[in-house]
């Protein structure tokens, strides 16, 4: 099939096969003597496995990793396996922190503040926020030899 047909068929558009091709994840089998791309029916497969491997959360890159183990290797079920326990770690931590920063603007909206001597907004000057950083000090000479106190 060309990939007009291929592209219909997975559901992904001709320019996401061209760069597929280019990244080295997809291969058309031949070329017609126009120059056309030719491909066969395991490219809808190849198709389908990249995006729900996309869908899992990977990167093309790893993808690409997964594709040139199963090439070289045989199952690459193992690398996927590290894979995911490794996005899982990622996803873990990532919701710690937004519960971290929930907590924080939840906070600044709950607590009372006073506009009083704000520079711009007294809500946001007043937050405490895990990672943020607290509102600079002023840096005397002396401190400025020994560093911020």
């Amino acid at each position: 099939m060309r990939i007009g047909e291929l592209a219909a068929r997975s559901g992904v558009t001709p320019d996401t096969i061209r760069y597929y091709e280019r990244r080295g994840l997809l291969r058309p089998v031949a070329r017609t003597s126009g120059g056309y791309r030719v491909y066969e029916d395991e490219a809808l497969d190849r198709l389908a496995f990249i995006r729900k491997a996309q869908a899992l959360g990977m990167s093309l890159d790893e993808v690409g990793e997964i594709i040139r183990a199963a090439t070289r290797e045989g199952s690459p079920c193992p690398k996927v396996r590290r894979m995911l326990r490794a996005r899982i770690d990622e996803i873990d931590t990532r919701i710690r922190e937004l519960a971290a920063l929930r907590e924080g603007l939840a906070r600044a909206l709950e607590e009372g503040f006073t506009p009083a001597g704000a520079h711009v907004c007294a809500i946001v000057e007043s937050a405490v926020v895990e990672g943020a950083p607290d509102a600079p000090r002023p840096v005397t000479p002396s401190a400025g030899r020994r560093g911020r106190l």
